[in-house]
């Protein structure tokens, strides 16, 4: 099956490039409310069930054994941008546990946040594993890792007792069962299992709406979407389209970006999860995707209104100007 024609972008009075993809939105029992598709194609979610991954941090008690607030919360469920204020709130995570920085077995790379990056060069320092924007997933891992007493040398490995509570969480929340042949590693080292869209988008309507999962589960879970509301900075950063969807809508949306095109999001007032996932891996176009999928699906025109920006950009050469956009086909 052919995934449709998603997203265009649009330059003068042409369509310069087209973005096939797919969409699913499940509630929590499975039932399928859009499909646009084949949602039944494995993808690797990536980054986007970060905040699936963090829930055993809330689970062991890790979290409140080391007294983390919604920043620290937020930031185990972020793909951030590396700016100062990510990288000290990560830093205060494995302090607090009496952990080294040097436990992150996560990489280093430059802060995404360009301006970050400039500022850390200007100063000569070199940019470490605490600017990798996985780097709160990890301080989460080895936090939990510390909690149970497990060893925090080989947390990244599948058969470590932390990666192996992870992905049971995310089978009970997605319905599957993760084989050792859909297992591949993450660009962050930790293993990624791949399952069917509409598997993740019903993950994520069990995340946000608590039903279909263990009550401490959903009570974990409703912790880390009100601390990522309260948060949403810690969650991506300065002008990252996970942050402003959520400092624009607030507990209504928990929506989280991964690699290669994949986009995952609930609405726990309306019991839905969403996942897309661009053909191609285009970030834009993904961006565009989820954000005309949630104003599909939300309620209110005001709501609406403010998700427009989103769905509809601009496309702006240097100089600033407004030379096309890019856009949701029919479907929207």
């Amino acid at each position: 099956m052919r995934n449709p024609v998603l997203v265009e972008v649009v330059r003068g009075a042409l369509v310069e490039s087209r973005h096939r993809g797919a969409v699913a939105v499940v509630d929590a029992a499975g039932a399928r409310v859009l499909t646009l598709g084949d949602v039944e194609r494995p993808v690797y979610p990536r980054s986007a069930i970060k905040a699936l991954q963090a829930l055993a941090l809330v689970e062991t008690g890790a979290a409140d054994r080391y007294g983390f607030g919604a920043e620290e919360l937020a930031l185990a469920c972020a793909s951030h941008g590396g700016e100062p204020g990510h990288a000290a709130t990560a830093a205060r995570m494995l302090d607090l546990a009496g952990i080294e920085p040097s436990a992150l077995k996560c990489g280093a790379h430059w802060p995404m946040h360009q301006p970050s990056a400039q500022a850390l060069a200007r100063s000569g320092a070199v940019a470490t594993a605490l600017h990798n924007n996985c780097s709160g997933k990890h301080a989460g891992f080895l936090c939990t890792a510390c909690a149970i007493g497990a060893d925090l040398g080989t947390y990244v490995e599948p058969s470590h007792p932390v990666q192996r509570e992870v992905a049971a969480t995310i089978e009970n929340l997605a319905g599957v069962v993760l084989s050792q042949d859909v297992c591949a590693i993450d660009g962050c080292s930790v293993p990624t299992w791949a399952m069917p869209l509409a598997a993740l988008a019903r993950a994520f309507a069990r995340f946000g709406s608590g039903q279909g999962v263990p009550p401490a589960r959903a009570k974990a879970a409703a912790r880390l979407i009100a601390a990522c509301a309260e948060k949403p900075w810690h969650v991506a950063g300065t002008g990252r389209l996970c942050t402003e969807i959520m400092q624009t809508l607030g507990k209504r949306v928990f929506v989280k970006t991964g690699a290669e095109g994949v986009y995952c999001a609930a609405l726990p007032e309306q019991g839905l999860g969403i996942a897309v996932k661009c053909d191609d891996g285009a970030g834009r176009a993904a961006e565009v995707m989820i954000a005309a999928a949630l104003a599909r699906l939300m309620p209110a025109d005001s709501d609406r209104a403010a998700l427009e920006r989103f769905v509809r950009r601009s496309l702006r050469n240097w100089n600033g100007t407004v030379v096309g956009e890019i856009r949701p086909t029919e479907w929207r």
